[in-house]
């Protein structure tokens, strides 16, 4: 019978998605990765391969804890709308804060705003995660709509980007040294946003 493995690969993503999310991809060597993750480096590129693998994996499992929060905030609510508020509250609050650190702003976008051209794998898979975010909101933008929450005429897909546009301003406002009450704020007025938009 194999023995269990040292280390646990989830436990050691997490660890990897919190040094990445806290000091971006460029800044973060292989011997903080070492450090943090407690891994000898042969162990390390066994279990992950290159640091751009690991990076490429961490991404992935942000993406995945983003659509997590967002199902959550939509369960918990009575209609879609109101889960959709909920979801931005959340975005404001402690969830944005890992115990002991500052508030932080998406990992998507800064990986975005870093790796540019340099990285082209990187940058299409930041892409292609903030697209599926998009197409996510206009899935359940559209079951609001059929539910008969919103209004017949109003085109999903385009209250999708702006409530893309919103999340991703809430999320970068939030890196400044920022009093939470005034996040808070914030997100109840993007949630207002939606109210041109209800059906009657």
């Amino acid at each position: 019978m194999p023995r269990p493995a040292r280390h646990d690969r989830s436990i050691a993503l997490d660890k990897a998605l919190d040094l990445f999310w806290q000091r971006g991809y460029h800044a973060t060597s292989m011997k903080h990765i070492e450090q943090a993750l407690d891994m000898r480096p042969g162990s390390l590129y066994a279990a992950f391969g290159s640091k751009r693998e690991l990076f490429s994996e961490s991404l992935n499992r942000y993406a995945h804890l983003m659509g997590d929060e967002l199902a959550q905030c939509l369960a918990a609510e009575k209609d879609l709308v109101a889960g959709f508020k909920h979801y931005l509250r959340r975005l404001a609050g402690p969830c944005l804060v890992l115990e002991g650190t500052p508030p932080r702003a998406c990992m998507v976008i800064k990986t975005l705003l870093e790796v540019n051209d340099e990285e082209p794998a990187l940058q299409r898979q930041a892409n292609e995660v903030l697209n599926q975010v998009e197409k996510r909101f206009t899935e359940q933008l559209k079951r609001a709509q059929a539910q008969g929450e919103l209004r017949a005429e109003v085109d999903c897909a385009r209250l999708a980007r702006l409530l893309q546009g919103q999340v991703i301003g809430l999320r970068s406002f939030a890196q400044r040294d920022t009093d939470p009450a005034h996040l808070e704020a914030l997100a109840e007025d993007m949630g207002a946003l939606f109210a041109p938009y209800l059906a009657q």
